[in-house]
């Protein structure tokens, strides 16, 4: 990854706490610059400003150094995004992806993965760039969340 590269984290409406929080881990690991929580994605604080444990605990302090950002609607923060020329790579299974081994990056990225269980929406995956998928070979037809973010990063940054 070339220090001149920026790469965020879109989560979206991620229901499980302790995803988010694996998620912040492994967003710190692979050193990207910032995450958004959005939809109804958890924040490291709740509504009264406390910490929150589970979260926390999952995320073993790289919520203190991971830059974030809550957007409860997605879409103002794409269209934003946008025209500061990122491109987005959606991390999802669909028929329109492609081999998660074969994404190109450019200066500016922005890495979305959505719900445990019905991934990212359609009008969402309509305005990416690119839907990157990662190969299945056993019988289960996915792999968790913070799982398969983890796998697909460290390949497409080449970590």
């Amino acid at each position: 990854m070339s220090n001149s590269q920026e790469n965020i984290l879109i989560l979206h409406n991620i229901r499980s706490v302790e995803n988010v929080g694996a998620m912040f881990r492994t967003a710190d690991a692979a050193g990207l610059n910032k995450i958004y929580l959005t939809g109804y994605t958890p924040c490291p604080l709740d509504r009264f400003g406390r910490k929150r444990g589970n979260l926390i605990k999952s995320a073993l302090g790289a919520e203190e150094y991971v830059l974030w950002k809550q957007k409860k609607n997605i879409f103002p923060l794409l269209v934003k995004l946008k025209t500061k020329k990122y491109l987005f790579i959606a991390i999802e299974q669909d028929k329109n992806s492609i081999d998660y081994k074969k994404v190109k990056l450019k200066n500016r990225n922005a890495f979305i993965v959505g719900a445990e269980v019905t991934g990212i929406p359609k009008n969402i995956l309509k305005k990416c760039d690119i839907i990157a998928e990662i190969p299945m070979r056993g019988k289960k037809e996915s792999l968790n969340v913070s799982v398969a973010l983890g796998i697909a990063l460290f390949r497409i940054l080449k970590i």
